[in-house]
């Protein structure tokens, strides 16, 4: 028996030797693995960005301007966020993110293998990439470091960094850094600009269907919009309210009121759409002085010097006096249809309705039109117009004149709860209005209006439009004539005259056609005759009156001719209404000033700005040509803005033929100026006089400016040095040396 066992085959030995071999291979692959695979981490790692960098990141945030007050009125920025700390964003927006997005933030370390492999086995089940697997922590090093490549060593990155990230800081660290960087789609990036953006309000008041809305956007920012896509965004929202009470986030009752609200936005106005032009100045002047990226990257705060409530004013005082311009000159028709080009009517969007507030005018969409009524939709408001609406057209009934599917630009009066709004029917024209308004003892800009549609036209009418100012300039001529020594009781002949000119014979007319005789200085400026004018400037000389007009701070071209006491020259509405803030100023000039102060991000101030003064006439003209320009006010040219019952001054302006119109006008603390014409400087009509058509909007405005300065007044003049009797500008011996 031992023989025969002895002679079997060692079977032992042999397995052992097997199991030794197999063993060994394991041994090596997996050391051949690790070390494939710490060479992989080896490689990958060494481009890999150093989390610390975190402490210190700054993502690419908004500069913002603000007003007086510090309210915002716009921002410039190449992604729209708006950081802000954990404790800012709500609860209820917390929770509806980390339900939907990464169920186990709290709990895990960077990573969650259990979500990896039960999306990889959905993949494999469905054949297709079904479900992620990234946590909050994985998106948030993707979105700040890595790219969105779909590729094995990006993956083996987005892991180390999420590892690295969560041994350096804390859940609510990582959360805030998530909720800032996050992008919403719009160019709207973190929860606290979507807030705004999407509801108009701070994240901190997110409803809970609000918060649910916001959470539902960043899987898929343009498939999930509640703007492009609402329906789609409405379904992953209720998802997102049953994952939250299942959770245990909400109630059952909570989510049934959530999901049975609508998809109810309120978007914010654009960020540059209360004073677009002043905004483009101040870009101008920050990207020249900044650079481009600095100024829309760094998150700089501006504090400029409008003022929210005179800005609204002057936005709605010009286009009101537009509107009344348009009313004067009828109903022109020509609407834009829609319907025509082939869009559906129940499909338009308006890009003015992004915005519908009371006193705005935009577009209205005509849906239905009979002799009885037409019915316009704007954004989600309806309103009727009524024979009486359109009374002032001249056409008896809405049908005669509006289809549907035109565009018609009305006047929103008011906005109702029941979703119907009251509406005034205007009209487009091409003519453009302008208007500035600045304190006279800071030069501060308070209100600054360029044109009537800055999306139509970037063109800055206020800053860059030269035009003819017609009788505003004889200010200029006075002023030159008081300093020389005369007076406002000082008499000029006012009747048909010829001057003798380089040109040859020059024979203008008054306005009126008519002439009043002897009268006094005061009384030729406040009535704009212009015999009166040509008089004094041919006295005094027009090279005086021109270095008159250049101590103003007055740069543009001024002919050598007699005609410029007349206002022949052409010049911009910034620089009249700042010269003409001297006169108010006691004679010193305050050079305008759009921004006091700009700071960083973290507060410190890169510079501050201060009133930029010089004396450009002494204060005893200044208070004498006050006084002469507030007789325009009180019973000249200017007299309806007497109504105003505010110590008030000013000069009306018109050019001979009706293009210009212009009011130019100062209280004791603040001076204003309105421009109305037309671009290529064709015809405003007959008629059409800086009193019809450019003070009517210098009231209105000043109206709103001047509320809470009651008591205050102008200076009184010094006792006048020369009496009527003694001075007479057409005595032969006052005759001047002819003009070169």
């Amino acid at each position: 028996m031992q023989s025969l066992m002895s002679e079997l085959p060692p079977v032992h030995v042999g397995g052992k030797k097997l199991v030794g071999r197999v063993v060994f291979g394991l041994l090596v692959l997996a050391s051949a693995l690790i070390g494939a695979f710490s060479g992989l981490l080896i490689v990958y790692s060494t481009e890999l960005p150093q989390v610390a960098e975190l402490e210190s990141y700054r993502p690419s945030t908004v500069t913002e301007l603000y007003d007086d007050q510090g309210r915002v009125i716009g921002s410039f920025a190449l992604q729209r966020r708006v950081v802000v700390r954990y404790e800012d964003f709500p609860k209820v927006l917390r929770d509806a993110v980390i339900s939907i997005e990464d169920k186990d933030f709290e709990k895990h370390w960077g990573i969650d293998f259990w979500r990896i492999f039960g999306a990889a086995y959905r993949d494999l089940r469905e054949q297709r990439t079904a479900q992620g697997a990234s946590t909050l922590t994985m998106q948030l090093s993707r979105n700040l470091f890595l790219s969105f490549d779909q590729h094995f060593g990006r993956k083996i990155q987005e892991v180390m960094l999420s590892i690295q990230i969560e041994r350096r800081f804390t859940k609510p660290q990582i959360f805030a850094l998530y909720a800032n960087q996050i992008f919403l789609g719009h160019g709207v990036y973190g929860f606290e600009a979507g807030a705004e953006f999407f509801f108009n309000k701070k994240a901190k008041d997110l409803t809970l269907e609000e918060a649910a809305t916001l959470a539902a956007i960043p899987k898929a920012p343009n498939g999930y919009s509640p703007i492009y896509n609402p329906e789609r965004n409405l379904r992953r929202r209720n998802l997102i309210l049953n994952a939250m009470l299942e959770d245990g986030k909400i109630t059952a009752e909570e989510a049934a009121r959530a999901k049975a609200a609508p998809l109810k936005l309120h978007l914010a106005a654009g960020p540059n759409t209360i004073a677009p032009y002043f905004v483009e100045e101040v870009r101008q002047y920050l990207e020249k002085k900044y650079g481009t990226e600095e100024v829309h990257t760094a998150g700089l705060r501006v504090y400029t010097s409008l003022n929210l409530e005179m800005q609204k004013a002057a936005n709605e005082a010009v286009l009101d006096g537009l509107a009344a311009y348009e009313r004067r000159h009828g109903w022109k028709g020509h609407l834009r249809n829609v319907g025509a080009e082939g869009v559906a009517l129940d499909k338009y969007e308006d890009r003015d309705w992004d915005n519908i507030e009371p006193g705005g005018y935009m577009h209205a969409l005509v849906l239905q039109s009979s002799p009885v009524a037409a019915t316009l939709q704007i954004g989600r408001y309806r309103a009727v117009l009524t024979p009486a609406d359109i009374k002032w057209t001249g056409h008896p009934t809405p049908v005669d004149m509006l289809m549907p599917g035109d565009l018609a630009y009305v006047k929103v009066l008011a906005l109702n709860p029941d979703g119907t709004a009251h509406v005034a029917l205007a009209q487009e024209s091409m003519a453009q209005a302008a208007l500035l308004a600045i304190d006279n003892g800071s030069g501060d800009v308070k209100a600054m209006v360029g044109g009537r549609d800055f999306e139509e036209s970037k063109f800055n009418r206020a800053t860059q439009a030269m035009r003819q100012v017609g009788s505003s300039f004889k200010p200029y001529v006075y002023t030159a004539a008081i300093d020389a020594g005369m007076t406002p009781d000082d008499v000029v002949v006012d009747t048909p005259t010829t001057f003798m000119t380089a040109s040859g014979p020059y024979s203008p007319h008054n306005y009126d056609g008519r002439y009043e005789g002897a009268i006094s200085f005061r009384r030729a400026l406040a009535h704009s005759r212009n015999i009166p004018a040509l008089k004094i400037a041919e006295r005094v000389g027009i090279k005086n009156v021109i270095e008159t007009t250049r101590k103003f701070g007055v740069t543009s071209p001024l002919p050598q001719v007699l005609p410029l006491a007349l206002g022949a020259a052409d010049m911009t509405l910034t620089e009249q209404v700042s010269s003409y803030s001297v006169f108010a100023n006691d004679g010193v000039r305050v050079a305008p000033r759009y921004i006091r102060k700009v700071a960083d991000y973290d507060g410190h101030v890169l510079e501050e700005d201060y009133p930029e003064v010089k004396d450009v006439i002494s204060a005893r003209t200044a208070r004498i040509m006050t006084s002469m320009l507030r007789e325009v006010v009180l019973h000249g040219t200017g007299y309806q803005a007497s109504q105003l019952h505010h110590p008030l001054a000013g000069k009306t302006g018109t050019t001979n033929d009706f293009t210009d119109a212009w009011f130019v006008g100062f209280s004791p603390s603040l001076t204003c100026g309105v421009w109305i014409g037309f671009d290529e400087k064709k015809q405003l009509g007959n008629k059409e006089t800086g009193a019809v058509a450019a003070l009517p909007v210098w009231m209105q405005f000043m109206k709103v400016a001047l509320t809470g300065r009651d008591t205050e007044d102008f200076l009184a003049p010094p006792p006048e040095l020369h009496t009527a009797a003694n001075r007479h500008v057409d005595t032969p011996d006052n005759a001047p040396s002819p003009e070169p």
